[in-house]
C-alpha cells in the first residue's frame, strides 16, 4: 500500500498530538492508519539488547561512526510504512538533526524481534515494507519458535534461515544467536 505524502504528514501530526494511552508503548502509523503498539514482553527487550551489543562491538571495524540502537523511529512517507525497529544500525550523527525520524537510506541492517500478539505483521508486513524502502539487510528473530531469517540482496531475494544457537552472518556482522531465549 502506498500513501500520499501529504496524508502521511497529517497522520503523523495527529499521532504526535494524541495522549499516551495506558498499556501501549507508542502511537505510530501503519498502512495509512494510526495504530497503538502494545509494549513488548519481558523476554523481548533482552533479545533487543543482546543483538544490539553484538552489532555495536563490531561497528568500529565494520562501519566506524555508526551505532546499533533500538529506540529510534524510521519513516518513509512514500510507501507509508513507518516503523520503530528493534535494533538498527545507522550513523551516530543521524539523530542530531531536527528530523523526527531516520530515513531508510540511513539504515544498514534492521532487526525485528517477532512479537507474540502479531507475528504475521513481523513475518509479512514489515519484511515487505523494509524491502520496498531499500534497507539492504533485515534480521528477523522469532522467539516463539527459536528460529530466525536473514533477508538480504535487493528486495530480500535471499533468505538464510537459522535456529537459536547458530552463528549467523548478517552483512559484515557475525552474530551468536545462542544468547537469545524463546518465549516459552
Amino acid at each position: 500500500m502506498s500513501i500520499d505524502p501529504a496524508v502521511f504528514v497529517r497522520l503523523r501530526e495527529i499521532a504526535d498530538r494524541l495522549p499516551q494511552v495506558p498499556g501501549t508503548a507508542k502511537d505510530g502509523i501503519a498502512e495509512g492508519e494510526i495504530v497503538m503498539v502494545m509494549p513488548p514482553v519481558r523476554r523481548y527487550e533482552p533479545a533487543v539488547l543482546r543483538i544490539a551489543r553484538q552489532l555495536d562491538a563490531q561497528l568500529p571495524h565494520a562501519h566506524p561512526g555508526h551505532l546499533a540502537h533500538g529506540g529510534a523511529d524510521l519513516e518513509d512517507a512514500g510507501p507509508g510504512r513507518p516503523r520503530n525497529p528493534d535494533p538498527m544500525v545507522f550513523p551516530e550523527a543521524a539523530p542530531d538533526d531536527e528530523a523526527p525520524a531516520l530515513l531508510p537510506h540511513e539504515v544498514l541492517p534492521v532487526v525485528e524481534i517477532v512479537s507474540r500478539p502479531a507475528p504475521e505483521n513481523d513475518h509479512r508486513t514489515k519484511v515487505h515494507g523494509y524491502a520496498t524502502t531499500g534497507i539492504p539487510l533485515h534480521l528477523l528473530i522469532d522467539p516463539r519458535k527459536g528460529t530466525g531469517i536473514v533477508h538480504d540482496e535487493s528486495g530480500y531475494t535471499s533468505r538464510t534461515e537459522f535456529a537459536f544457537g547458530d552463528t549467523v552472518t548478517v552483512g559484515p556482522w557475525t552474530l551468536d544467536t545462542g544468547v537469545l531465549r524463546t518465549y516459552a
